[in-house]
């Protein structure tokens, strides 16, 4: 019995409901992921051409395909997330990216760069992010966007130190320690925070979602003041592909991906042509993740009252109105307007496609179903950039290319509106 007593506990005693503890740890998580993220990644690109004399290009082709390669494996993480569980594979992933952070720092031809990009990205960007974002909705169901929201604070806090601090740490150290900093971190702080706090759902230690203090009742049961939004059904991801809303916000989540990571792989470029200097272009990145963080924790509290389609309507009419303003950025005022606008779509963005998948089809299979969604992600993250640099090519410039990709978040308008929630049976 006593063992039973002490398999239903928390691991520590909180005064309050153990799932904000949940949402701490996971913010750390999704703050470890920064070793695999392009702001991070990138601060080594210069030592890797000045060290090794390899090109631009050559770096840029190598990560390109890592990333590609690594956003096709994702599919199968949210499976062994489903069933292993965040917690064993929290722990599993902290560590491999420590090790994929040990590789990286030995690193001597570019066979060596792309398994290292690789497992990077396999195990920062995708992994190190999906596990958290698969377990916070495991404990929240009506406060979900207010949990999302703060555990987004890890993201943003990632973003803005990891850049510098890599900086600071190549020129005083060098490269090959940066990394080897990194994995240490990972073994001596999130490891064994994640192997000692996080619990996979709240019925593992005897509490329900949201700290309630009796289950959402099923369909049909009465309600108890709950509206029928917060009535949970659980769908596997087979269920999940025979309907018409997951194949519409497979599209929606690609998008973003493909958009940002353009516009962000470009920026400097996009900049210069009109006369815009690339330190402006970088207080434009920096200003869109401080706007972005405020912003989310507005938009959490707006998804658990709106429906999560038409936030996502909005922020696709968002993108189609920052690209608007980008063709016509001629003087600082002008960019920093830009950066504003970007940096809001943005926030609604990070907390709303996390948002939908649990809202859509329940917590129980969200690992396989948020995997595939993942996948989908990083493809697009890796296709972005090249559309943009061909136009460039082609066109001398980008004007051209950023019309024709504002037909993709219009088209994304339309599918956000018609991928309503599905239901069982209908």
């Amino acid at each position: 019995m006593k063992a039973q007593t002490q398999k239903m506990a928390a691991p520590v005693s909180t005064p309050f409901y153990y799932g904000w503890m949940i949402v701490l740890i996971s913010a750390l998580g999704v703050f470890f992921s920064g070793p695999g993220q392009t702001y991070s990644i990138s601060v080594f690109i210069d030592s890797y051409i000045h060290d090794f004399g390899w090109s631009r290009s050559q770096v840029s082709a190598v990560y390109s395909a890592a990333t590609l390669a690594s956003g096709l494996c994702m599919f199968f993480v949210g499976r062994f997330i489903d069933r292993h569980g965040q917690r064993k594979m929290a722990v599993f992933i902290g560590i491999s990216l420590a090790l994929a952070c040990f590789w990286n720092s030995i690193v001597t031809n570019t066979a060596m760069l792309f398994i290292g990009f690789f497992f990077l990205r396999l195990l920062g960007q995708g992994s190190m992010t999906l596990i958290p974002n698969t377990l916070v909705p495991q404990w929240f169901i009506t406060k979900r966007g207010k949990a999302l929201s703060l555990m987004a604070v890890g993201g943003f806090s990632s973003s803005a130190i990891f850049p510098p601090f890599n900086a600071w740490l190549v020129n005083k150290w060098g490269w090959s320690f940066s990394w080897q900093f990194w994995g240490i971190a990972l073994l001596v702080i999130f490891v064994p925070l994640a192997y000692f706090l996080i619990r996979n759902k709240p019925e593992d230690i005897g509490l329900l979602p949201d700290g309630r203090e009796k289950p959402i009742p099923k369909k049909g049961e009465p309600n108890d003041g709950y509206a029928e939004t917060d009535l949970e059904e659980n769908w596997t991801l087979k269920e999940a592909m025979k309907t018409k809303a997951y194949w519409l916000l497979l599209f929606c989540v690609a998008i973003p991906a493909l958009v940002n990571t353009g516009l962000t792989f470009h920026l400097i470029s996009i900049f210069g042509i009109q006369d815009i200097s690339p330190g402006i272009a970088a207080l434009v990145l920096s200003l869109m993740a401080i706007i972005g963080f405020p912003i989310t924790l507005a938009a959490g509290f707006i998804l658990d009252r709106v429906k999560v389609n038409y936030v996502l309507a909005g922020i696709f009419l968002g993108e189609i109105i920052f690209m608007l303003v980008l063709l016509f950025v001629k003087n600082v005022t002008a960019a920093i307007l830009f950066g504003v606008l970007w940096g809001i779509s943005g926030g609604f963005e990070r907390i709303a496609l996390n948002y939908v998948w649990p809202s859509y089809f329940g917590r129980q299979f969200l690992g396989s179903i948020k995997g595939t969604a993942m996948t989908v992600m990083v493809i697009g993250s890796a296709l972005g950039p090249l559309p943009f640099g061909f136009a460039y090519d082609f066109f001398g410039g980008y004007k051209e290319i950023i019309y024709m990709t504002m037909i993709l978040p219009a088209l994304a308008i339309l599918s956000s509106l018609l991928a309503g929630k599905p239901l069982k049976g209908s």
